[in-house]
């Protein structure tokens, strides 16, 4: 008996195969499209999920306060690298300011205000990616940005706080460091601020000439190098942590109801360098910023002006791209660029005893 075997039988399992390693790269192919979609998807307010208690004032004047699902290509979105999403604050040099500045930023304002004794706290984690690569080596802020401050939202509406990274050009590592703004007694024209340094050097460290740089601080934090800050303000006492891998964990206190800069022989030497030859020489109300209304800022507040070069002024700084575009200054390096991957605000706290 003659059995006619029809070949194409044994084809079947061949080609179920070949749909089925069909199927999984086409299944693989849509998981990576829907992956990527879902990355591009992502928004700061995914990441840092406190965006519904900030408003945000972006380097091109753009200006809200619905920041749940909001970006901002160019100024504020989100980055991932391997498992980790950032929030990235970008801004210009040279851009619109706030009405109390002529600084740009792309930074966050808190809603809701307290007074010191009613405290606050505000933490980050986050690395500064960029910061301006054009400036003049004799200004006190040029090449910084500011990551986080305290604001005043009375009187002369200054800063009791403001947290600075900063790196000379040429240089590896840069400088944390931190600083206070009397809360000026009259004319507030001699304010002035004394910084203290965290890791590296404070904002008094300078160049001799616009184009010489000091010697590069040998503790200090790299751009691409995460750190960390604590802002505890409880019952009107400011407690600063900073912590960062390989560095040692520092601390400060400040009282914030009690001066101690109320005559001119407590303005430290510091300042009288910096500051005294432009007539920033004043003294501080005795009860400091007690009663007066705060709120917490975050982001990239970027200190180096789109200003003309003026003669050690340390309230400017130059830019070379003076009222260029912002992508021809993002382009040559005019720009600050912060990126936070973990934040929180909430009420102040009784501080560890450690």
């Amino acid at each position: 008996m003659n059995i006619k075997i029809n070949k194409s039988l044994f084809q079947i399992p061949l080609l179920m195969a070949g749909f089925v390693v069909l199927l999984s790269s086409c299944f693989k192919s849509a998981k990576k499209a829907m992956d990527k979609d879902t990355k591009a998807m992502m928004y700061p307010s995914d990441v840092i999920p406190f965006m519904n208690e900030w408003g945000i004032l972006l380097g091109d004047g753009t200006h809200t306060e619905k920041l749940v699902k909001y970006e901002k290509e160019d100024f504020f979105y989100v980055s991932n690298v391997g498992e980790t999403n950032w929030v990235v604050y970008k801004t210009p040099n040279a851009g619109v300011t706030s009405r109390t500045s002529s600084n740009t930023r792309t930074e966050l304002g808190q809603l809701e205000h307290w007074t010191p004794e009613t405290g606050g706290k505000l933490t980050g984690t986050l690395k500064v990616m960029h910061v301006s690569t054009i400036g003049d080596a004799r200004e006190t802020s040029s090449y910084s940005v500011v990551v986080g401050q305290i604001h005043s939202n009375e009187g002369h509406e200054n800063e009791p706080l403001k947290i600075f990274y900063k790196k000379f050009p040429g240089h590896s590592k840069g400088s944390v460091f931190w600083n206070y703004e009397i809360n000026t007694e009259g004319d507030n024209s001699k304010r002035w601020d004394y910084s203290t340094a965290v890791w590296g050097y404070d904002m008094s460290v300078i160049g001799s000439s616009s184009t010489s740089y000091p010697e590069e601080p040998k503790n200090g934090i790299e751009l691409g190098e995460e750190f960390s800050y604590e802002i505890n303000v409880h019952k009107g006492i400011m407690h600063l942590t900073f912590t960062s891998e390989g560095h040692e964990t520092i601390k400060f206190t400040k009282n914030l109801l009690k001066s101690e800069f109320t005559t001119y022989s407590d303005i430290p030497q510091q300042v009288l360098t910096s500051y005294a030859s432009g007539g920033r020489d004043g003294i501080e109300r005795s009860n400091a910023y007690a009663g007066e209304i705060q709120y917490f800022k975050q982001g990239a507040y970027n200190q180096t002006q789109a200003q003309a070069p003026q003669e050690n002024n340390a309230s400017s700084t130059a830019s070379e791209t003076i009222n260029s575009i912002i992508a021809k200054q993002y382009a040559n390096g005019c720009y600050a660029e912060v990126w936070f991957k973990e934040a929180t605000v909430g009420s102040g706290t009784l501080p560890n005893k450690d």
